[in-house]
């Protein structure tokens, strides 16, 4: 609080440090959960999509090869549209190189317009079924568009029948090369790797398509013979090599081919139709130097005709056994597929299911571990400290709520170890509270013995200043006597830093003027203090005490950090309910930091410690505030300080009748001291200041008193500007005798704050609250007792309990004007043995650690 330099601030603490993203112990709880769940399972994913990756692309092979043998259904009807319109197309050129009239032609055209019909139509369907195999693999693709390209060489070939300008060789070549097209195509499909039974279906009806296509080309060669009347040169040699390929695509059809295939063959080649067929071929076969016979056209077409159509018939069965066995396959394929994803993506749901309720778990039981250390430092721990900073008493065991993880795994442990901490915590809380209720008591002792030895040497400066009549020697004990004072305020500033009350206390309203002067008795420097008391406001008694005490320490902190030769100005007015009093000074004054921390002190009290008895003004002054409700704030003025005072209004009272004034103690301030006057000013001496009052006429002679004959008149005393009175010792009266040779001359002493406030200092009790006890002046002699003690009935124990003030009624009534004051001497071994007994008394109610308070009962029984 003080003008001086700021105060020494602790180093700053460490900046936090950032948070990076790149190391991994800077990583986030959930980030570090969410990487130990999400590597895993983008592990499985990867290994998981290649399997699925294969299944799925074998199930599309699967697929695309079911689709493409259910096109041989169309492929092999193409074949066997061609073969017919070849084998007829090879007997009408036969035919037409024989004998080529018009009539002739025209027979062949209207003979093979409708095979070429039947052909064109089979085509389009190829295409129809083709067309969803667009993106089917390449060389399916290649077959296909090789087949479409044979076939158009046939449409354009077809012309060329009918004039029979070409060669029977050249005609027929195309159509062979369309029906080895289509069959190659047939043969395309491929099941892929590890398909050997897919493989041998295909295999099958692609022999017995080539086994049927030898067959029809054996049937076209022996058609046109017969249509020509005579074999070609090299006939036998093209029928001997088909025979051939025939019996070899037989064998391998057989092999290939299953066994209920085999039997359904067998069955086929014992049809009467093809056994009729196979007849009229063997009669073709040459045998030893016999020509081969020529079969009649019709015939033979005829014949041939129903032997290709069972093996037709056969081919298709096959051929569905295939389509059949590729639909299964891919079926299969495409459910273990899609069981393997399902589990997969089941596995991986399960997975990310039970990573998200543990990693939920753990998060969880994180956050409850978090907000319990949370609650703790910010709830609970203050709370406790907060309790066990106002207990007074011994503290049992405080229980700590018990951990919100109840789990038996780390985490659980964890939160045990928290609890541990918490109770380790208050335990050391307690511990610290029974320290620091110890440290205040051994601060309260230490007040109260240092207090006692003040108020003996005070009252040795009292009896000294009245024998001195030197007038420097008795300025040197006023300045002791102020130091004295000013330890006698130390003393209770330990007490405030103790958290104890004073224990000067009023019981009626004193005037805040009144206060204002007993707070600048209490300083060093009263001299420079200037009163303008600009409101007639009075203050409640049981906060006179401590108003004094603040206001005493913002005084001498304005005298202490000002010029010497300026004036300290105070400044009293009325603020709506409450009062303002100003205390100016013209000194250092404040940096606005250390402005601003001295009124964050002043605002919220602070707990007692080593800063608090380096700036032991700061601490009382905002500890006396908080206490009253008093608000000190401090602002800079133009030349020092400015420290704002605001009395609330429940602090302040009416003004006390003037009637129950009590009588004046002996100790009055001294304003006629020579040296107090040669030390004031006369430029200031129009303003009241503590310790010295403007001069007085001299007390008038009371009525029915004067001088007796040879004795001289008491010189007049000055009179006091609060309370109207003489200043100083009145001298007694002499007793009836010879006249003395001298009187004694009054001896004035230094102004305290118990002289300022004599008038409210001394209650109804009759001085029970001074430092001196109850003074003759106003007892005379010691009354006796009630004869029946008042009581405000009995608490639980059986004891009675006092009513405050009830006992002193005898000692209320003040002294006559007629009664001499007495001095009453105090025996110093009867003091020090009832200030033991005080002591011992106060010992033994510590020891017993109660914090029962007996309040006496109002008239309705209640305690008040």
């Amino acid at each position: 609080m003080g003008a001086g330099p700021d105060p020494v601030r602790g180093a700053a603490p460490p900046p936090h440090r950032r948070r990076s993203g790149f190391r991994l112990r800077d990583w986030r709880l959930g980030t570090k959960l969410a990487t130990v769940l999400v590597i895993p399972s983008v592990a499985f994913l990867v290994l998981a999509g290649v399997q699925t990756r294969g299944l799925v692309g074998q199930t599309t092979a699967l697929s695309d090869f079911a689709e493409q043998v259910g096109i041989g259904r169309q492929i092999t009807a193409v074949v066997d549209r061609l073969q017919q319109e070849r084998d007829r197309s090879a007997g009408e050129l036969a035919a037409l190189r024989r004998s080529g009239t018009g009539a002739d032609r025209d027979a062949a055209v209207a003979a093979l317009r409708p095979l070429q019909e039947a052909t064109d139509r089979a085509v389009d369907e190829l295409r129809t079924a083709a067309a969803p195999l667009a993106d089917a693999d390449a060389a399916w693709r290649v077959s296909y568009s090789e087949a479409l390209e044979a076939y158009d060489q046939v449409v354009n070939i077809r012309a060329a029948v009918p004039p029979a300008v070409l060669s029977a060789d050249t005609v027929l070549g195309n159509y062979h090369r369309a029906v080895a097209a289509l069959l190659n195509l047939l043969a395309e499909p491929s099941p892929g790797e590890g398909q050997r039974a897919l493989t041998e279906a295909v295999l099958r009806y692609v022999q017995l398509s080539r086994v049927k296509e030898l067959s029809s080309r054996i049937r076209a060669e022996l058609y046109a013979a017969a249509r020509a009347g005579r074999y070609e040169p090299d006939a036998q040699v093209t029928l001997s090599d088909l025979r051939a390929q025939q019996l070899t695509a037989l064998g391998a059809f057989r092999v290939a081919a299953t066994a209920d295939q085999v039997r359904r063959y067998d069955r086929t080649s014992v049809d009467p139709a093809f056994v009729s067929a196979t007849r009229l071929e063997e009669r073709t076969l040459p045998t030893g130097e016999a020509k081969p016979a020529l079969l009649s056209a019709p015939q033979w077409w005829a014949a041939t005709g129903q032997r290709q159509e069972l093996f037709r018939q056969l081919e298709g069965e096959i051929l569905d056994d295939a389509v059949s066995r590729a639909d299964d396959a891919s079926a299969r394929q495409l459910r273990e597929t899609l069981l393997v994803a399902g589990g997969i993506v089941a596995v991986l749901l399960v997975a990310v299911l039970i990573s998200l309720l543990v990693g939920r778990s753990v998060a969880r039981a994180m956050r409850q571990l978090r907000g319990q250390a949370l609650r703790i430092a910010q709830v609970e721990l203050p709370m406790t400290l907060e309790r066990l900073r106002m207990v007074d008493r011994p503290v049992d065991r405080i229980d700590v709520p018990p951990a919100v993880i109840d789990s038996q795994d780390e985490l659980g442990e964890l939160a045990e170890a928290f609890v541990a901490v918490h109770r380790s915590a208050v335990d050391v809380a307690v511990e610290q509270a029974m320290m620091r209720r110890n440290v205040n008591a051994m601060f309260v002792n230490l007040a109260r013995r240092s207090q006692v030895l003040v108020e003996r040497q005070l009252e040795l400066l009292d009896d000294l200043e009245r024998e001195e009549s030197d007038p420097d020697q008795l300025e040197n004990l006023f300045k002791l006597d102020h130091l004295a004072a000013r330890m006698r305020r130390n003393d209770e500033s330990l007490l405030v830093l103790a958290g104890t009350e004073s224990t000067r206390r009023w019981n009626r309203p004193v005037g805040l003027g009144a206060v204002l002067l007993a707070a600048s008795a209490e300083i060093e420097q009263y001299q420079r203090v200037r009163h303008e008391n600009r409101a007639g406001l009075h203050v409640v008694g049981h906060a006179v005490g401590d108003l004094v005490h603040l206001f005493a320490e913002l005084l001498e902190n304005a005298t202490a950090f000002s010029r010497p030769e300026t004036p300290v100005r105070v400044v009293v007015e009325a603020e709506g309910p409450g009062a303002l009093v100003e205390i100016v000074d013209r000194g250092l004054g404040m940096s606005q930091a250390a402005l601003a921390e001295a009124n964050a002190v002043l605002a919220e009290p602070p707990a007692a410690d080593v800063a608090a008895s380096e700036r032991m003004g700061l601490f009382v002054v905002s500890h006396l505030g908080a206490r009253h409700g008093v608000r000190v704030q401090l602002h800079a003025a133009r030349e020092g300080l400015v420290a704002r005072v605001r009395v609330p209004a429940h602090l302040l009272a009416e003004a006390p009748a003037p009637g129950l004034d009590p009588p004046v103690p002996a100790r009055m301030l001294a304003g006629q001291v020579a040296a107090a006057s040669r030390a004031l000013g006369a430029a200031t001496a129009e303003l009241p200041v503590a310790g010295r009052h403007p001069m007085s006429p001299l007390v008038p002679p009371q009525p029915g008193r004067s001088p007796q004959p040879g004795q001289s008149a008491p010189p007049a005393l000055p009179v006091s500007p609060l309370t109207g009175r003489p200043l100083g010792d009145v001298p007694e009266p002499a007793p009836p005798g010879p006249p003395a040779s001298a009187v004694p001359r009054p001896r004035p002493v230094p102004g305290r704050a118990e002289d300022v406030l004599a008038p409210a200092a001394a209650p109804a009790a009759g001085g029970w609250f001074t430092r001196q006890g109850p003074t003759s002046s106003v007892l005379g002699v010691t009354p006796a007792p009630a004869r029946t003690p008042v009581t405000g009935g009995t608490n639980e124990r059986g004891l009675p309990v006092r009513v405050p003030m009830a006992q002193l009624a005898a000692v209320s009534t003040p002294a006559g004007p007629g009664r001499a004051a007495l001095r009453h001497e105090p025996d110093p071994d009867a003091v020090g043995g009832m200030l033991s007994r005080f002591y011992g008394g106060v010992r033994r109610a510590e020891a017993e650690e109660t914090t029962e308070m007996y309040l006496p009962r109002d008239e309705g029984g209640r305690r008040q």
